[in-house]
């Protein structure tokens, strides 16, 4: 159809019911985590304020209220999405069926059973929800919209993924121009320079050839987000996400070391003096230096105020002695933001500081050659590309002018203000990873035969296809708003939570099923599959573990 020469897309009333019924469902979805919090709180905050102890005692319900805050913002994200495709004349049919198969499942299981983990199925009732609560949740457009996750649905959406098998994702993402064709570049790269070598890599526990990391400096993957005055390409993060999504997608590893990067200019952009900034910045940009993050001590894990590894002055410098652990690249890379304390005195977040910490790239036969330094490999399922080191420092010296910000005491804050980013970041790679299993299972279950037709055929096999396509989603649409938000600078750390929270569920969902798909060829080594599933098992660790991520999304809704 075209008015005044300009083409409008027709009316589809079945898209136009489907689109209203869930805009009428929105208000009921608020209204149930609305007394969630409630009952929950009233159980961790006896008198008014949250109890910690009172907290832990009803944990359960608190990271029940943390998953059900993020279906919710999930459902309303992926409306978003859907409005604005449709505002663009993009919400076809694979677009409907992804909405109405995620806000069917979704719905269904707030209402049912949200699984938090494998085993771990969350009630209504563990959050003090009664019956009469979820009566008044069934409004009719959500017993509408609950009953679409049906078997026809499905199989048309699994049909609409075999006819556009190739596709960077499975449905409109609702990106712009730029970011797509940021995206078309980097998917291209990661299938001609990263996925063909990518198991081989993992098989034989090979660092990432110093080649790929040359080829993305020169891309401008070090220096993406990095402002232009410091020799950056000054763009968004929600670049990052797709470029992350896309190397992931090939190889976590490969997507992870724009990553490092971008999370150590950020400390540095946000902490670091000006002559820090000039120092620093540009070298990180170009790729000049790889830097790892030195944080995680053992028997300590999440709980970084418990840090014991401690900075005393020497004359103008600083000397360090402890231990870290699970240190990401840690033999190849110039600088560590190595995260100490300083403040002898103290037993918690208070007294620690951060610093640049310079060291010399090492080598098979020496990979920690300064003095004061050591370090042994840690031996994992996945994630290998880069290795993962125990670090010993005795008197290990840093300059006096390589204090983050020039000031004691504030490398916790320090740290803080980066973990938007990295959850955001880890997320995008979440999405890569579920994407390629998606991608996997799907060229699997086309070309292989049992009984007389490719497994495809059978419903399970699609039902596994369509609810990673769906998932998959969700997921990306989460991830993508909580990069707007901290593009523009709004406070997004419970988003960025949220986001890190439901993708690394969903890639680990994606790469179990993929492998399902397989089959007994999925148990061999010799399938990428294989592979995939030992990368995507560590995104519900790195980055605060499921626990944690909902314990601290749960303590934001509460206070």
């Amino acid at each position: 159809m075209s008015h005044d020469g300009q083409d409008i897309p027709a009316r589809n009333p079945v898209l136009e019911d489907l689109t209203a019924r869930v805009d009428e469902a929105l208000p009921a979805l608020d209204a149930l985590l609305e007394r969630a919090r409630a009952t929950v709180h009233a159980r961790v905050a006896p008198g008014g304020r949250v109890s910690s102890a009172a907290l832990e005692a009803h944990q359960r319900a608190a990271h029940g209220l943390a998953w059900l805050a993020t279906y919710v913002e999930s459902l309303r994200q992926i409306q978003a999405w859907a409005a604005r495709l449709a505002e663009a004349g993009q919400f076809g049919e694979m677009e409907a069926l992804i909405l109405q198969i995620g806000f069917a499942e979704y719905l269904g299981q707030i209402a049912g059973g949200l699984p938090m983990s494998q085993g771990e199925i969350l009630r209504p009732a563990d959050m003090g929800l009664a019956p009469e609560d979820i009566a008044d949740f069934h409004s009719p457009a959500v017993a509408a919209l609950m009953a679409g996750n049906m078997p026809e649905a499905r199989t048309a959406l699994v049909a609409l993924m075999r006819e556009n098998a190739g596709r960077a994702s499975f449905g409109a993402t609702g990106l712009d121009d730029e970011l797509e064709m940021i995206r078309d570049q980097f998917r291209r790269f990661a299938d001609e320079k990263v996925a063909p070598h990518a198991h081989d890599w993992h098989l034989e526990d090979q660092l990432i050839p110093m080649q790929i990391i040359g080829q993305l400096a020169e891309m401008g993957v070090f220096g993406l987000t990095i402002p232009e005055e410091f020799g950056g390409l000054g763009l968004s993060k929600a670049s990052m996400v797709v470029v992350s999504e896309e190397l992931s997608r090939g190889y976590i590893g490969v997507g992870s070391l724009g990553t490092r990067s971008e999370i150590a200019a950020e400390l540095i952009l946000c902490g670091g003096t000006d002559d820090q900034k000039a120092q620093w910045l540009p070298k990180l940009a170009s790729g000049e230096i790889l830097p790892t993050a030195v944080f995680t001590e053992p028997n300590t894990g999440s709980d970084l105020g418990a840090l014991r590894t401690r900075a005393v002055r020497d004359g103008e410098d600083w000397v360090i002695t402890g231990n870290k652990t699970w240190i990401t690249h840690a033999a190849r890379t110039h600088v560590m933001t190595l995260l100490a304390r300083t403040e002898p005195e103290t037993t918690d977040y208070r007294g620690l500081s951060m610093f640049l910490a310079e060291k010399t790239p090492g080598t098979d036969d020496a990979p920690f050659p300064d003095d004061g330094i050591t370090g042994g490999e840690i031996e994992v399922l996945g994630y290998r590309g880069m290795k993962e080191y125990e670090l010993g420092f005795d008197g290990f010296r840093v300059r006096g002018a390589n204090l983050l910000g020039g000031v004691t005491g504030q490398g916790f804050k320090q740290l803080m203000q980066t973990f938007e980013s990295a959850r955001i970041q880890t997320a995008a790679r979440a999405i890569g990873v579920a994407q390629n299993a998606l991608e996997l299972g799907l060229r699997y279950a086309e070309e292989r035969k049992q009984f007389g037709k490719p497994l495809i055929a059978f419903p399970r096999v699609a039902d596994k296809l369509a609810m990673m396509a769906v998932e998959i989603m969700v997921a990306r649409q989460l991830t993508y708003f909580s990069a707007w938000q901290k593009d523009h600078d709004r406070r997004c750390d419970l988003e960025a939570g949220m986001a890190k929270l439901l993708a690394a569920r969903v890639a680990w969902s994606a790469a179990d099923n993929a492998l399902q798909i397989h089959g007994g060829n999925g148990f061999a080594l010799e399938y990428p599959v294989s592979r995939v599933l030992c990368d995507a098992r560590i995104l519900n660790i790195f980055e605060g573990a499921g626990e944690i991520q909902a314990q601290v999304i749960a303590r934001r809704l509460l206070d």
